[in-house]
Order: C-alpha cells, then structure tokens, then sequence
C-alpha cells in the first residue's frame, strides 16, 4: 500500500525488525528435506524444549500444522469435537475434510472455550453406521472467540476427560504465546495437556511466516510424512527457521506490551456511545467491538475507517476485531481509537456505501 495506514487487522500484519532481517540474512542453511539445515534442526529443537515436547517439525503455516495434527490422529471416516467457531472448522479451507476425511463436529462453547458440559455427550456410539469420535481440539487463545484464554484448570479438565475417554488431544496454539503472558504460567503448563500443539510464529511473535507442531518423537514422525504430502516440505528454510528463533528469544516478553495496549484501545473506544465494549473481557492482543445498528453495520465503519487510515476489519453484520502487534505502539493504538470515536460520531452508515463482507483474518 503506498498511502500510511494504522494496521490492526491482525498480527500476521507485522514486518521483521531490523535484528530480524540481519538473523534472517546470516543464517547457516542446509538442506532441510533430509533433516540437514542446522538452523531448522535448532529451532525444532528448541521450540520443542519449551513446550516440554519430546520433538517438532517445522511448518510454512498455521493452518499446515494444524491440518499436521489431524492428520496424525485421525483416519478418513473419524470426526473431531471443536469449539462452533474454532479455526480448525473454520477458516481452514475444510482441510479436516479435504486433506483427512476428517469431520468436524462443531459444538456451542463459551467465548471460544468448551467444557465438561458441553462435551460428555458427544462421543458417538461404537456403531458401524456412525462415525468414529477421535479427537478433541481446542484453541488456546482463542481467535472468534474474543482473544480469551482457557484457565488452567478448565484446560486440565477438558484434556483429562478426553484421556479417559480414549481421545487424542490436540492444540491449536496460534497464539499460544499470548496464552501464557495472559495466564502468567509457562508453555510447558499449557502443552502437558496435549499431544499435538500447533504454534504459530507469524502472529504475536512477528515472523514473516512459519509455525511448528510439537508432539512425541512417534507422532511428529508421522506429521513430516503429512508436511509431504501436503506440499510442505522444505529445502533451505533456516533462513525463516532464523526468523523465529530469533522472535523466541526476543519477542515472547514483549507480548505483555500489545495486551495492554489492546486494553487502552478498548477503554478508549468504550467511551464513546454508539460502541458496545466489555473491556473486562480484553485478555490478550484481540479487541472485538460492536456498533450500535441504528449507526450504521461492521463493514461500513470498516471501510471509513479505511478513508481515515485505519485499518480495523469487520467481523459480522456489527462485530468488529481490532489486533495490537509489535508495529502499533501505545500511542499509535490511541490514535486509531481516537478515530474510530470520530467516525461513530459522525454516523459513519450515512456516508459510506454497503461495503464488503466480514472476513475474520488470522
């Protein structure tokens, strides 16, 4: 875009800091097809150690490693359980199905979150007109959900009734660094539970691309054989494998920084009449808001913001979400709430056209 424009459409948004390029720039590269870069071998391992994993395979996305995950646990015919608005079911192009033969059994949760009472009868029958219930995903933070953290002992719950039950567990943790600053406890804590965890290094941690699944040495075994067949092996990725090594090692403290930013923007905006906020509900770097439908809808307000030079996206007919990222600092994210104040004031449905529908980015 040549025009300057405040980015909050998401974290994906970010661009590599100056120490990230030079670390991109001076990585030792290999030929990682055959498990010979030395950069990807150190990020696998490393980003395994954290997460108290036994091993990990690196990504090109997100949505791979997620698709990994499933493909690990499940056979064609098999359903997984999911939150109605997980990414997994969602915004994931039907790779469950696609990619797996996998359903998705979408279920009513609370802020993007499922427990105990939403869950004990969902497993199917072992019934040859049924299919097989085999995994349980759950999304921490959450994205649709409003940026929410599962509590500790809620995550714990979940996981051991799928234990009992014999279902395999597995995380998508795009933002699973967010999770932990907003818990206050480490990875480990969070990926005890599971036996996949898809991490994403392109959101809060501001890579350029990439993320990894992390599991037991038996399990990621079978995920590169999936990152094949899905077209995602690599050759001389170090040179991204760079790019997060070095966002683990400098951008994962700094996260606490765009939470609250996120909680300045939405006390800022909840001043204004016209903007329905509970900004008690702001847990991590996502600010979800809705407009008074007598003003005017989502989009709308999106595509005024756009003629301002914010960028905000809109995310159902009222819904708007708004991200803070290692790009927007505090005052920058004032200036942003500031101008959104000004165009719900001036009754932003009157002068702007219907403009396109909501798409919930990353």
């Amino acid at each position: 875009m040549s025009q300057s424009f405040i980015d909050m459409r998401s974290d994906t948004v970010t661009k590599p800091t100056p120490a990230m390029r030079d670390a991109i720039a001076s990585a030792e590269v290999g030929d990682d097809m055959v498990g010979e870069d030395p950069t990807v071998n150190r990020l696998e391992a490393l980003i395994a150690e954290i997460t108290g994993k036994e091993a990990a395979v690196f990504a090109c996305s997100g949505t791979q490693s997620n698709q990994m995950g499933v493909h690990v646990h499940c056979s064609p015919g098999d359903e997984l359980l999911i939150e109605q608005s997980g990414h997994i079911a969602n915004f994931e192009a039907g790779g469950p199905a696609v990619l797996s033969g996998v359903t998705c059994r979408q279920i009513p949760g609370r802020f993007g979150m499922l427990d105990l009472p939403q869950l004990e009868d969902k497993i199917k029958a072992d019934n040859q007109h049924l299919c097989r219930t085999r995994l349980v995903c759950l999304e921490n933070s959450t994205n649709v959900g409003g940026g929410r953290v599962y509590p500790l002992e809620q995550l714990e719950r979940v996981c051991d009734w799928a234990l009992t039950h014999g279902l395999k567990r597995h995380l998508d943790g795009a933002r699973l660094f967010n999770a932990v600053t907003a818990a206050g406890c480490t990875p480990q804590d969070i990926c005890r539970n599971f036996d996949t965890v898809s991490i994403c290094f392109s959101k809060g941690l501001g890579c350029p691309m990439g993320s990894a699944l992390v599991g037991s040495t038996a399990d990621i075994a079978q995920a590169r054989r999936a990152r094949k067949l899905f077209g995602g092996a690599l050759r001389q990725s170090g040179m991204v494998a760079a790019a997060a090594i070095h966002a683990l090692e400098n951008h994962v403290e700094r996260l606490s920084v765009d939470h609250d930013n996120a909680r300045a923007f939405a006390e800022s905006i909840s001043e204004q009449t016209g903007i329905l906020i509970d900004v008690d509900e702001i847990e991590t770097n996502l600010v979800f808001f809705e407009v008074d439908p007598e003003l005017g809808n989502a989009s709308q307000l999106s595509a005024m913001l756009k003629e301002r030079g914010v960028l905000i996206n809109s995310t159902g007919p009222q819904r708007l979400r708004a991200c803070t990222h290692l790009d927007v600092d505090r005052e920058t994210v004032l200036e942003a709430a500031a101008i959104v104040k000004e165009c719900v004031l001036a009754g932003f449905g009157e002068k702007v056209g219907a403009a396109s529908g909501p798409y919930v980015r990353g």
